[in-house]
């Protein structure tokens, strides 16, 4: 995994995940939906798609509110890997918008 430098990071965000931020723990976004049971089908659908690829986030739940932070630790940073998992993250949240 290799990890991709600031700049390229910030034209991604800016490109491609606008709703997602650049933190030192990680690229992170707040997802927000109109119950629990929402919330927690699309951690369960997510939690399949991470599985897959064997890349686990951070995130937690607050009744209808799920936070994901995404950040490679074997390459000590931000990988494709994250963004692609952020684009899923994103596909997956429309189903509830």
């Amino acid at each position: 995994m290799e990890k991709i430098v600031q700049s390229k990071i910030d034209a991604h965000l800016s490109d491609h995940l606008k709703q997602w931020s650049y933190t030192p723990e990680g690229i992170t976004r707040d997802f927000k939906f109109d119950t629990f049971v929402d919330a927690f089908s699309f951690m369960t659908g997510f939690g399949i798609e991470a599985e897959k690829k064997d890349h686990h986030p951070d995130w937690s739940n607050s009744y209808n509110k799920v936070t994901i932070t995404l950040y490679s630790h074997e390459a000590d940073g931000i990988t494709q890997t994250d963004f692609d998992l952020a684009e899923k993250a994103d596909q997956l949240f429309k189903r509830f918008e």
